[in-house]
């Protein structure tokens, strides 16, 4: 199996924390956060990598070099920032697009049972499958409406109650921008293409009821590293 992680943000919110270091660079116990997540990856099946970077990419570039563990790992470099949506497209250059690709943020921690979501996937065959996060209370992110296993709207103001969130793991066809193709190089994944084209895409849902967490500001990467013991060194 094979996977894109975006990892070519700023991470202007955690840099009063975290200075000069791209975002997923971020050290949880003398590694970086990045690296944990590979890892994790390996031990899921994922067998190639594609980072995609821009910001301070040659601290990346430096410690994954063109192996790690075991994974070969190449590289789409952004010249300029591409949003989500420009930095998959142009990374989808470097995977093999007979087969389904994970895509996934170089910032946030899934424990997800990539093995089964892909069978889904393969079973099913949609353009799209999204992993989706059960929730307590959505406050803090938008809400994605499902039928079934469809995935039929979002709600970007989000809810006061528990539902359903965007995880930010997706397992999508290579030729998708083919398929429905966007007419601009720099554009937000979610937002412009997800949100704009959920009717004509039919994505499937994968739920999860799993441990997750985004390092993009101070207080969840404080609570990553509380959390590392438990999660980290321990998957399912």
């Amino acid at each position: 199996m094979q996977a894109i992680i975006l990892a070519g943000g700023f991470g202007t919110r955690l840099q009063s924390v975290v200075k000069n270091c791209p975002k997923p660079m971020a050290p949880v116990h003398g590694k970086p956060f990045l690296a944990y997540l590979i890892e994790y990856l390996k031990s899921q099946g994922i067998t190639q990598i594609v980072l995609s970077v821009h910001y301070l990419r040659e601290q990346i570039e430096d410690y994954f070099k063109d192996s790690y563990q075991g994974i070969d790992i190449h590289y789409a470099i952004e010249d300029q920032p591409l949003g989500t949506g420009g930095a998959i497209a142009l990374a989808l250059n470097q995977v093999d697009s007979t087969q389904p690709v994970f895509v996934l943020n170089g910032d946030t921690f899934l424990r997800l049972d990539y093995r089964t979501m892909y069978a889904q996937h393969q079973k099913n065959k949609p353009i799209i499958t999204m992993a989706l996060r059960k929730i307590a209370n959505c406050y803090r992110y938008g809400v994605v409406l499902t039928k079934g296993d469809e995935i039929v709207a979002f709600d970007e103001k989000g809810c006061d109650s528990a539902g359903l969130i965007n995880a930010g793991v997706y397992l999508i066809d290579p030729l998708l921008f083919k398929k429905f193709p966007v007419e601009v190089q720099s554009f937000s994944f979610e937002k412009d293409f997800l949100f704009t084209k959920v009717k004509q895409l039919q994505a499937q849902s994968f739920v999860v009821d799993d441990y997750f967490i985004d390092i993009g500001v101070p207080e969840d990467y404080a609570q990553m590293s509380q959390d590392f013991h438990s999660f980290v060194c321990h998957p399912a």
